[in-house]
């Protein structure tokens, strides 16, 4: 597979409201005092399959975005579109297993830009500066901190298939291959049945000798050769790994640290 096909790409900025929460369900959950029945709503709007884990932990997402909107007294129009804009960058983060924390936190800016200035039909001012702040703060504080954990639960893992072939090597006989000289020498076999039978009695089992000189045959030692550079080299990328894993989660803390002081009120 090309690493290319796995890389995401952010869908265009469009405006949001009533996309995925309805002003039916807004308005029900208005109404609506309780958690369980909240997340009961959302998942009748959303089509959420409770039971599943993978749906679970989303619909804890949502969940706890419609309380932030309740606390912060966002009116029904804010509350579908806050919830739609962290649904769209959950559904570009979990488009691939590649890091792609920059395009999420990208995406997401621009949806609540979207959102916060009156210029139709690109745009409108749902949310003013302050607004805006407080998402932001809550979008870094919540997704962001858990990034790395929603990529790894909601992102397939990819597994290496390697496949050798050797030039100048005699290839192996196939099983329909087999089965054909299989038949070819049926035969003969019936024919010299009784003299094997005879002969078994005296061969001579192969000493220990010639079976380390079978295994050091040319076929065995490049097996060997290959086996020894295979593992060292999954070795090599299994600490290359580790360390841009160790590394990505750095940027990703110091990346967090920058944003929070970046929206610090100032005194």
């Amino acid at each position: 597979m090309d690493i290319g096909s796995l890389e995401s790409c952010p869908p265009k900025v469009r405006i949001l409201l009533w996309a995925d929460l309805h002003y039916s369900d807004a308005e029900e959950i208005t109404k609506t005092e309780s958690i369980p029945d909240i997340s009961r709503i959302l998942c009748q709007a959303l089509h959420i399959e409770a039971p599943d884990p993978q749906q679970g932990i989303v619909l804890e997402l949502y969940t706890n975005t419609v309380l932030f909107c309740r606390q912060k007294k966002f009116n029904k129009e804010q509350t579908s579109v806050l919830l739609s804009i962290i649904k769209n960058v959950h559904q570009l983060n979990t488009e691939t297993p590649l890091n792609n924390m920059d395009q999420c936190f990208t995406y997401c800016s621009e949806l609540v830009l979207c959102h916060s200035v009156r210029r139709p039909p690109f745009s409108i001012d749902l949310f003013n500066s302050e607004q805006v702040t407080e998402i932001m703060k809550y979008f870094i504080n919540t997704y962001m901190r858990h990034y790395l954990l929603y990529k790894y639960v909601f992102t397939p893992e990819i597994h290496l298939d390697l496949s050798l072939s050797y030039i100048g090597m005699p290839e192996e006989l196939t099983t329909e291959q087999l089965q054909t000289s299989e038949a070819e020498n049926e035969t003969e076999n019936e024919a010299i049945g009784a003299n094997e039978q005879e002969m078994a009695s005296t061969e001579i089992l192969p000493t220990e000798t010639e079976a380390s000189k079978q295994d050091l045959s040319p076929k065995g030692e490049l097996r060997t050769i290959v086996q020894k550079e295979v593992k060292e080299e999954v070795m090599r990328l299994t600490a290359h790994l580790e360390k841009c894993l160790q590394e990505s989660t750095d940027q990703l803390n110091t990346a967090l640290t920058a944003l929070e002081t970046r929206l610090q009120p100032k005194k």
